[in-house]
C-alpha cells in the first residue's frame, strides 16, 4: 500500500491525482492526508497503463482521463481529490493484444470496474460488445483478427460511486438474521420474477419485484406452506447471452453475472430510492417473518463467454489473470459456458469474498448457494482438479464476517472429474442428485431397489458419512429450476424444448420421468388420478427423509411448464408461476407435510442412524421390515422387482422427545400398482400420513383416530405413516443396515 502528497498527475484534467493506496479494490469515498476524494484501485498485473475515464451525471460525456499514477503488487491506484459519491466512471487498459497468447488489451474499449457497486445505463445489449474486428469462424479454437479500435464508450453503462460507510450502515439496521436452525431448515428455490408476476392479489406494481418477494400475499404463502429459507436463482447483475438476442429470447434464469456487487436491475419496482434500498427492503421484510434469505452466486464464470465472447471487465483488464487458461493461452472451460475464473489468484479470490461479505453485511442475506461449486475448489497445483482445502474454500472457510451464514454447493462442473458429491469440507451443504434420480427411479418405475431408496431416505450415508459431517449436510430435492417440475416429471417421458430454439438438442436426456400412458396434458381421471399418486409420494418421500429438504417454488401448486426441461431463456408464461391454475389441495398437502416434518424429530433426525439401541430405548433407532414383517436380508435390499418396504424409526435421544411428539414412526414405502398388506409391529398404530388418499392428519387429532395393531392396507403409489406413542410397548427388532 503506498500513499504520497507529492506525485500529482493532471493528464489534462485539471484534476490533481495521487498515488493513493492499493487497497480496496474498486472505488472507496475516502479522506487522504486531509483531503476528501475517491481512491481507485484495479488489478491488473500484466497491464501496461490504466486509465480512470470520468463521466458526466448523465454517463453520456467523458469529462476527464486520468492514467493511474502507481503500480503495487499488481494493483493500479490513485486518490482524485474532490470527486464524491455518485461520480460515474469506467476504465480503459493499455497493454499487448495477443489473443492467441491470452492477452486482450484494449484502450479503445470502456471497461466496468470489477468491484463496482452501482452501475448506470443499459446492459441490453452488453453481449454483442466485441473487442475485435471481423466475424470468427464456426470451428475456430483461437481468436486470430486485428483489435476493434472504434470506442465503445457511448454504449457502455458506467460504473458509479457508491459511499461504502452509509450501505454499510443501511446494511446493519436490517432485522437480524433469523437464525433457522439445521434441523428445521426448509428450502424454497424460487426465480424473484417467476413467483411473483402472475399473481393476482400482489399489486401490479410489485409483481416481479424484489418488493414484490416480500409482499403481504407472499409472506401469507410462506407462511402456510411452513417454509424457512428462500434461495433465489441468481441476483447479481447478469446480461442475455448473444444467440439468445439473435432470437429474440433472454436469458431468465440469470446464470452469466456481470457484476458481482449489484442488484439486477429489472427486478427493482422503481417504487424505492434506489436499487440497493429495495433489495434491503425485501431481506428486512422476510426476516421479519422469520424467513432467511439464501443467493444462488455464480463464480464458475464470468459474462465475457468464451474466447469470441464479448470485452466488458476483467478480459479487457487482465484476461491472463483473471482467467484459467491453458499453456496455449486459451481458456480452461470447466463452466460449459466458454471460460472459468482462475480461482488460485488472490485477485479472483479477493473478488469473491469482497462480494460475499458485501452481501452479508451491506444486504443481510443469510447464505449463498454456489452454481457449480466444483469448479471453486480446482487447483492448479493438482493439475486443476478439485480439491476440499483449496485457496478460496480455506478462505471461506476462515472468514469471520461468513461464519454464521449457511454455504451450498452444488457438487459439480463440466471439468474433468468434475461430479464431486459428499466431498465438501465441513459446515458445507451439498445438492443431492443422487436422492433426486432414485426417488424419480423407484416411484416412477424405471430401475431401482429397495436399497437404494434407503439410503436416500436416511441421509446417503455413503456420500455424506465421514469427517464428522452429519446427515445435515444433504440437501435432497426432487426437482429444481433445471430440469422438469414436479407436474411435468409425472406428465412427460420426454423433455419438450423447442421453444428454446436449439431443435429439442438441449437440456437433459435422462429425466426419470413418467406421464401413466399419455404425454401431456389429459382430462382422463384415470390417468390424472395416477400421475397425482406419483407427485404426493414423491413430496411424502422428500419431507419424511433425513438431510435438507429443498422444495421448487411451484411444485405446491401443480407448475407445469409443458414439459421444457431447461426453460432458462423462457421468460413468459412457460416459467412464471401459474397461482390462478393452481391446485389447492396439493398445496395444502405440502403445507400439511412441512408441518408434520417441524413436529416430528424422527423425520429430521440430526445423527446418523446407527440400526442399534440408543440409550434410553426398548429397540434400534431404525429397522427395516418386508410386508410380511421379516427383517430385510441382502437378496431382499437389491431385488429390484419389488418396490414395498417398512422402516421402524425409534429416537429417543433428542431433547425435542415431549409428550406431545410420539417419537416412533413406521414408514411404509408402496411403489408398486397393487395394494400390499402390510404386517405391523405390536403395539396400537395410528395412521397420520397417507400419500395416496392425499391426507396428513394433524399432531392434535392422531391420538383419537381409530388405531391398527396387527396389519394395514397400503393403496397403490402410496408412503404410508404410522406413530406409536413412546410409552407404547414394543418388542426389539433386529436391525439391518
Amino acid at each position: 500500500m503506498l500513499t504520497s502528497d507529492a506525485n500529482s498527475l493532471a493528464n489534462g484534467s485539471g484534476l490533481p491525482c495521487k498515488t493513493g493506496q492499493s487497497w480496496p479494490l474498486g472505488a472507496t469515498c475516502m479522506t487522504l492526508d486531509g483531503q476528501s476524494g475517491i481512491n481507485f484501485a484495479v488489478y491488473s498485473r500484466h497491464a501496461e497503463a490504466i486509465e480512470l475515464c470520468l463521466f458526466d451525471e448523465h454517463g453520456a460525456q467523458e469529462t476527464a482521463r486520468i492514467r493511474l499514477p502507481a503500480h503495487s503488487d499488481g494493483v493500479w491506484h490513485g486518490f482524485v481529490r474532490g470527486l464524491k459519491a455518485g461520480q460515474l466512471y469506467g476504465l480503459r487498459a493499455h497493454g499487448p493484444y495477443q489473443p492467441a497468447h491470452g492477452q486482450r488489451f484494449n484502450p479503445a474499449k470502456l471497461l466496468l470496474d470489477p468491484f463496482a457497486r452501482a452501475l448506470k445505463g443499459s446492459t441490453q445489449y452488453l453481449s454483442l460488445e466485441r473487442d475485435y474486428l471481423g466475424q470468427a469462424a464456426a470451428d475456430a479454437t483461437v481468436l486470430d483478427a486485428a483489435p476493434d479500435q472504434h470506442d465503445n464508450a457511448p454504449r457502455m453503462p458506467k460504473a458509479q460511486v457508491v459511499d461504502l460507510a452509509a450501505e454499510f450502515q443501511a446494511g446493519a439496521a436490517i432485522t437480524r438474521n433469523p437464525g433457522v436452525p439445521l434441523a428445521r431448515t426448509v428450502l424454497y428455490e424460487a426465480h424473484v420474477k417467476g413467483l411473483t408476476q402472475r399473481h393476482p392479489d400482489v399489486p401490479v406494481a410489485l409483481r416481479g419485484t424484489y418488493a414484490g418477494l416480500a409482499s403481504s400475499p407472499m409472506l401469507a404463502h410462506y407462511e402456510r406452506l411452513g417454509i424457512t429459507t428462500l434461495c433465489l436463482l441468481p441476483v447479481q447483475l447478469f446480461v442475455t447471452e448473444a444467440h439468445l438476442l439473435q432470437k429474440g429470447l433472454r436469458n431468465y434464469w440469470g446464470y452469466n453475472t456481470l457484476a458481482y456487487f449489484i442488484p439486477e436491475p429489472a427486478y427493482a419496482s422503481g417504487q424505492f430510492t434506489d436499487d440497493r434500498t429495495e433489495f434491503r427492503h425485501m431481506v428486512d421484510q422476510l426476516h421479519q417473518h422469520g424467513l432467511e434469505v439464501v443467493l444462488d452466486v455464480v463464480f464458475n464464470h464470468s459474462a465475457e463467454s468464451d474466447t469470441f465472447g464479448p470485452t466488458l471487465s476483467w478480459r479487457g483488464l487482465d484476461n491472463a489473470s483473471w482467467y484459467a487458461l491453458d499453456p496455449a493461452g486459451q481458456y480452461l472451460n470447466f463452466s460449459g459456458c466458454g471460460n472459468s475464473f482462475n480461482l488460485a489468484q488472490p485477485c479472483a479470490v479477493q473478488m469473491v469474498m469482497d462480494s460475499l461479505r458485501w452481501w452479508v453485511q451491506a444486504f443481510g442475506v443469510d447464505g449463498f448457494r454456489f452454481d457449480l461449486a466444483t469448479a471453486l475448489g480446482r487447483d492448479p497445483i493438482l493439475h486443476h482438479d478439485f480439491h476440499p482445502m483449496s485457496g478460496l474454500l480455506t478462505a471461506l472457510a476462515q472468514d469471520p464476517v461468513l461464519a454464521g451464514i449457511k454455504l451450498i454447493a452444488e457438487p459439480w462442473d463440466l471439468g474433468p472429474n468434475g461430479y464431486q458429491l459428499g466431498r465438501f469440507p465441513a459446515r458445507w451443504h451439498e445438492w443431492n442428485d443422487r436422492f433426486r434420480d432414485t426417488s424419480r427411479a423407484f416411484w416412477l418405475g424405471h430401475h431401482s431397489t429397495r436399497g437404494e431408496l434407503a439410503r436416500r431416505l436416511t441421509g446417503s450415508s455413503d456420500y455424506f458419512d465421514h469427517d464428522g459431517r452429519s446427515p445435515l449436510a444433504c440437501i435432497n430435492l426432487l426437482s429444481a429450476h433445471d430440469g422438469m417440475t414436479l407436474a411435468d416429471l409425472t406428465s412427460y417421458r420426454h423433455k419438450h424444448n423447442l421453444a428454446n430454439g436449439e431443435g429439442n438438442r438441449d437440456g437433459h436426456h435422462h429425466n426419470l420421468s413418467a406421464n401413466a400412458g399419455v404425454e401431456g396434458p389429459t382430462d382422463d381421471p384415470t390417468v390424472q388420478s395416477v400421475r397425482a399418486q406419483w407427485q404426493r409420494a414423491l413430496l411424502a418421500t422428500l419431507f419424511c427423509s433425513q438431510g435438507l429438504p429443498q422444495l421448487l417454488a411451484g411444485d405446491e401448486l401443480g407448475q407445469s411448464q409443458q414439459g421444457n426441461n431447461n426453460a432458462y431463456c423462457q421468460d413468459n408464461e412457460t416459467s412464471w408461476l401459474d397461482w390462478s391454475g393452481s391446485h389447492p389441495a396439493l398445496t395444502d398437502f405440502v403445507s400439511r407435510l412441512i408441518h408434520l416434518r417441524q413436529t416430528h424429530a424422527a423425520l429430521r433426525h440430526a445423527r446418523w442412524f446407527t440400526g442399534r439401541a440408543t440409550a434410553g430405548a426398548t429397540a434400534a433407532d431404525i429397522a427395516w421390515r418386508r410386508p410380511d414383517g421379516a427383517a430385510m436380508a441382502a437378496s431382499d435390499w437389491d431385488d429390484s422387482r419389488s418396490r414395498s418396504f417398512a422402516g421402524l424409526i425409534e429416537v429417543t435421544d433428542t431433547a425435542e422427545a415431549t409428550d406431545a411428539m410420539p417419537l416412533r414412526w413406521l414408514l411404509l414405502v408402496h411403489a408398486s400398482d397393487e395394494p400390499q398388506i402390510f404386517a405391523l409391529p405390536p403395539g396400537r398404530w395410528h395412521t397420520v400420513l397417507d400419500s395416496a388418499a392425499g391426507w396428513v392428519l394433524p399432531d392434535a387429532q392422531w391420538r383419537a383416530a381409530p388405531a391398527c395393531t396387527q396389519a394395514i392396507t397400503a393403496a397403490p403409489r402410496t408412503m404410508l405413516g404410522l406413530v406409536q406413542h413412546v410409552t407404547n410397548p414394543v418388542l426389539p427388532l433386529e436391525a439391518h443396515t
